[in-house]
Formats: structure tokens, sequence, C-alpha cells
């Protein structure tokens, strides 16, 4: 074997190898919640390839939005990993991770923590003037999902899902925000 396609060859491997020694370095914590992201990713693009009404229920309550307030600051570190975690795992799946699908798993994912969250879903046109749609979290003041177009859209659906958090599950998010 020449030394070129040899170079090319291990190049090649290495930059598949990054993400997993990237992964590698994190925390165990970060592991773990990259891992959930990916994870719910695929369960949300599962439920995705049903009639969007059998998945509507279990987005919450619908045409109710979640308190816009800021939350307390352990309820926003954890929004913000959640976030982060999403964002980077979506940049990964061997699928396809749109907005509805980044939007439903971090939905989930603020679900199992207890904290309060809302699904938009928008309408407007894209640049060539078609019909393009649009979805995005919102939990407290702070977008979790889609913030970055939210804006040329115009909502015609939202579903909340209230917080569940007591004094027993705020403690343990502090502890899980260290």
């Amino acid at each position: 074997m020449s030394g070129a396609p040899r170079t090319r060859l291990v190049g090649r491997l290495k930059g598949r190898l990054r993400p997993a020694r990237v992964l590698l370095a994190l925390p165990a914590g970060n592991r773990r919640l990259l891992a959930e992201a990916f994870f719910e990713l695929g369960r949300a693009r599962l439920a995705l390839l049903r009639p969007f009404a059998r998945l509507a229920p279990s987005l919450g309550e619908r045409e109710r939005e979640t308190p816009s307030e800021r939350a307390p600051e352990a309820e926003r570190a954890i929004v913000g990993r959640v976030a982060d975690a999403i964002a980077a795992a979506s940049r990964h799946t061997p699928w396809s991770s749109m907005c509805l699908t980044r939007a439903v798993a971090g939905l989930r994912m603020l679900e199992r923590r207890g904290i309060g969250c809302t699904l938009y879903l928008g309408t407007g046109r894209d640049e060539t003037g078609g019909l393009a749609a649009h979805a995005w979290l919102r939990s407290g003041d702070r977008y979790v999902t889609g913030a970055e177009e939210m804006r040329r859209f115009t909502t015609v659906g939202k579903f909340a899902k209230p917080s569940r958090l007591d004094p027993a599950v705020r403690g343990r998010l502090r502890e899980e925000a260290r």
C-alpha cells in the first residue's frame, strides 16, 4: 500500500473517531444526558411516523401555555443542559432530526425531570413563497429548541406540559445542576 492512500484512510478514520473521543472525554453525567438525548430523538422520530393525531395527546394540554417567567437558577441550569444535549445529539443522528423531532425529544426530557414547557407549532412561508412549518420548545423564559427561526412563523398550535416540581424534586435538580 502506498503512502497517499494509507494517509487518506487514516485521516478518514480519525475524522470518524473524533466524536467518540469527544464523547468519552466528557464527564459521566454529560455522557448520560447525551445518550438520553440521542435515545429521545430516535423515539420522537419513530413517534412522528404515525399520524400526528395519535401523538398529540402525549404532548400536553392543547392550546395552553406554561408560565413564561424566569425559573429558579437550578431549573434554568437543567433546561440549558437539556437544550445543549438535544442540539449536540441531533447533529449526529443517522436519521433526520428536524425541528419537531428535537422539540418532542426536549419535551420528553424536561417532562421526565418535572420541568414545565410549551411546544409550539407554526406555519409561514419559505424563501420561494411556499408553505413552511416549524416547531419550537420553551421552558420558562428560555427557548430549548427552534428559537433561531421561530420569529418567521405564525403560531398555529401549542401544547403545555405543566411543571410537577415539588420541594423534593427542586432539591434533586439543584444536585443534578452541579
